[in-house]
């Protein structure tokens, strides 16, 4: 927007002009004048007393002018530091470079470069302040007398020095009536984009990386200053010449246009951040909430609603709002997600759901994460409401604690299931894949649960894999059959496993030693085509599973699914269980390997046992040579762990990262 007032600039003004200059333009000639700045110097007290002179110098403009018809403002009363001393030779000094100067847009320019010379040692603030407090000492003095005049002959022989009474006189007063306001319009602009300037200059002490608008702010500050000082020098020579017996003319407008361009641009860039440091306000709030043991209300408060806006719940089983004190001394089980979420999302805690509302002791909270609400996304939101039967927030704008969602809970865009009991302690930060595993079994979604849960035998993969994949799956496990589950993206690899793995499952040695082993083909359909419901349960569950473990203690168990979700991407891969047990996570070049060399390890399972012989040929296979283990981790399931070790060879794996799109929504985009 900026270049496009420069280019309309060029157009209208000279080409010397300073509105046909760019700011980079600027910023090089007043950067000359600038050394370093004195931040000795009371700048907030000197402002106190400029706002307060201007104010009620512009009502008194607008009093003598309009009459009857101004609104008088009330103005209020702030004081100085008693210890300020005002620096009123450098006031005078900046005041002789205004006086009297001709009309000009280049003149203005020169004698702004030179005001910012005599101020060279102040801030960009200070520079401000200062032409500003010069210019209000000969305006405020000069309506202070058109008010005492008729009461006070001091006041009335100074007003005569001050040629007061050629503007006054009725005649002239009402011939440059426009003129004159115009002119006080223009004072008030200036006195406000000064008081932009002074607002932001107390907001830098936050951090620059927490508000990255209020760094592109004070970056383009000497160029705000620079118009400021330049429209105060345009005045001082308005009044010169409103107060002289010629009748020159002098336009005001190029220098309004700019300086309501310039008030405009900060009073939005103050709001932008003004908003981020309120949230970032209420993050550290959340901080010290979560510090010390608080009702869970306070927690839920802080979370969703700035100050005093707190709005009902919405129970979306019957659509109508509920007060929030439904939720004190509850667990409260928050699903924050952003309105991409899928009807498999949603459905997974429908259990929990039904589970928990028998005893009234667990509720359900879904807080939907939306950066800009547009009319689309509030028509998707009710949507989504009618599929759920918990409770929901009502809101039109983003949640107060959005910043401490995603730095704390580590929010990226998947669905959290976040566990908080009645005090506000978060008792699991993302329940969701423990859910995924063992559904309602894991009840109260702890994470001592969960530690209790993965530490059994079977590690979960038991619920993954009878979870839809195959009905012949639980009669399987419940026959103790060997089990060998595989897939892969190579259709052609696909079909050599399985002809080769039939003619092993058929194999009169096998069968005489009454060995039974069953092949379950994962997510493909009967003509080799991708099921995308299954693959995807599939490897929403492994990896629900693989995050459960992923920041604790590697075990066995831990090492063959982070196997298994390195190999999620290869050509071939293959998971051979006992029953429930998981024997073998391998590659699917290996194990294929493995099962085409069964002549040669064959004759030793009679003596040592299938699982023995196959286990032992496959350590050989590996040991030959093996494919590079490449681990993929969507970086939206929450913290990702710095470093992690090969479930193969145990060496650290080196850190890449990619970036993938699937063009597709739903259940299936990362499947």
């Amino acid at each position: 927007m900026l270049g496009l007032v420069n280019k309309v600039a060029t157009v209208i003004h000279h080409p010397h002009s300073p509105f046909a200059k760019s700011d980079k333009k600027i910023l090089d000639d007043i950067y000359t004048t600038h050394v370093h700045a004195d931040d000795s110097f009371d700048d907030d007290s000197l402002f106190i007393i400029v706002e307060s002179i201007l104010k009620r110098a512009t009502q008194t403009v607008d009093k003598i002018v309009q009459g009857t018809q101004v609104h008088v403002e009330d103005i209020e009363e702030q004081t100085p530091k008693a210890n300020f001393s005002v620096p009123l030779c450098t006031l005078k000094g900046i005041s002789c470079e205004m006086q009297c100067k001709p009309p000009g847009e280049e003149i203005a320019h020169e004698t702004t470069l030179a005001i910012l010379h005599k101020l060279s040692k102040y801030s960009w603030e200070a520079k401000a302040s200062l032409t500003l407090a010069a210019f209000a000492m000969e305006f405020g003095e000069f309506w202070l007398l058109a008010e005492l005049r008729e009461s006070n002959h001091l006041a009335k022989s100074i007003a005569v020095l001050k040629r007061l009474p050629v503007l006054l006189k009725p005649s002239q007063l009402h011939k440059r009536r426009q003129a004159i306001l115009e002119l006080n319009n223009l004072i008030k602009a200036t006195l406000e984009v000064i008081t932009c300037i002074d607002q932001f200059n107390k907001l830098s002490i936050y951090d620059l990386k927490d508000v990255p608008e209020l760094s592109v702010t004070l970056d383009h500050v000497p160029v705000d200053v620079y118009w400021a000082i330049m429209t105060v020098v345009a005045c001082a020579t308005k009044i010169t010449l409103l107060t002289s017996d010629e009748d020159k003319e002098f336009d005001l407008s190029p220098y309004s246009q700019k300086i309501h361009f310039v008030l405009n641009k900060l009073k939005t860039q103050l709001t932008n951040c003004r908003a981020r440091i309120e949230f970032i306000e209420n993050y550290k709030k959340l901080k010290r909430l979560f510090r010390t043991p608080t009702e869970i209300m306070e927690i839920f408060k802080g979370l969703l609603f700035t100050k005093d806006n707190v709005q009902p719940l919405v129970d979306c089983s019957t659509r109508q709002t509920v007060s929030i004190e439904i939720l004190r001394r509850k667990n409260v089980l928050f699903f924050i997600s952003s309105l991409d979420i899928t009807d498999d999302d949603i459905s997974i805690l429908k259990p929990v759901h039904e589970f928990t509302k028998k005893d009234n002791q667990y509720k359900i909270v879904w807080i939907p994460i939306v950066e800009q609400w547009t009319d689309e996304l509030r028509k998707k939101f009710e949507i989504l409401k009618t599929k759920m039967p918990w409770y929901t927030v009502q809101y039109s704008g983003p949640i107060a604690g959005i910043k401490f969602i995603k730095e704390e809970w580590n929010f990226k865009g998947k669905p959290l299931l976040v566990v908080m009991n009645p005090q506000g302690k978060v008792e699991h930060s993302n329940a969701l894949h423990m859910i995924r595993v063992w559904g309602v079994k894991a009840f109260p979604f702890t994470e001592t649960i969960e530690k209790e849960l993965s530490s059994d035998s079977h590690g979960g993969i038991h619920s993954i894999v009878v979870d839809g994949i195959h009905p012949s799956v639980p009669s399987y496990i419940r026959d103790n059959k060997y089990i060998f589950f595989y897939g892969g993206k190579d259709n052609e690899w696909i079909q050599q496993f399985t002809k080769k793995a039939t003619a092993l499952a058929n194999d009169p040695i096998l069968k005489e030693a009454k060995i039974h082993i069953e092949l379950v083909c994962v997510g493909k359909g009967s003509k080799g085509e991708d099921d995308h419901g299954i693959l995807g349960r599939f490897w929403t569950g492994i990896e629900s599973l693989f995050l459960t473990k992923v920041h604790k203690h590697v075990d066995p168990i831990g090492q063959e699914i982070q196997k298994l979700v390195s190999y999620k991407n290869e050509s071939g891969w293959v998971l051979l269980t006992k029953g429930s047990t998981l024997l073998v996570t391998g590659h699917g070049i290996s194990v294929l390997k493995v099962v085409e060399d069964f002549e040669k390890w064959r004759e030793h399972v009679k003596e040592k046992g299938f699982e023995f012989c196959f286990k032992a040929y496959y350590g050989k296979v590996i040991q030959a040579g093996r494919p590079c283990c490449r681990l993929d981790i969507p970086g939206s399931t929450g913290k990702v762990p710095e470093s992690m070790k090969c479930p193969d060879c145990h060496r650290s794996m080196e850190t890449f990262i990619s970036y993938k799109c699937c063009h597709i929504d739903g259940p299936t985009a990362h499947h």
